[in-house]
C-alpha cells in the first residue's frame, strides 16, 4: 500500500534524525529547515510522528504468506 510505504519512509528519516541526535547532537531536520522551533520543522516532526503511529498498524495486519492482504 502507498500510505504505508510513505510511513515506513518518513519513520526511517525521523530514526535517522534521532540516531544523528543521539551520536553526533545534530538535529538534521532542524538543520535543513531552519531551527527546531521554525514553522515547518514543526510540520516535519509532526508527519514522521504521524508515520511511526501509522507504522504500529502495520505489527496488527493480517497478511497471506504471498504478501496479499488478507
Amino acid at each position: 500500500m502507498f500510505v504505508d510505504k510513505i510511513a515506513l519512509i518518513l519513520a526511517i528519516v525521523g530514526g535517522l534524525n534521532w540516531g544523528s541526535i543521539g551520536i553526533f547532537g545534530f538535529d538534521l531536520v532542524a538543520f535543513a529547515f531552519g531551527g527546531s522551533d521554525s514553522a515547518i520543522s514543526r510540520v516535519i516532526y509532526t508527519l514522521i510522528g504521524l508515520a511511526a503511529v501509522w507504522c504500529i498498524s502495520l505489527l496488527f495486519r493480517d497478511r497471506d504468506s504471498d504478501g496479499d492482504k488478507a
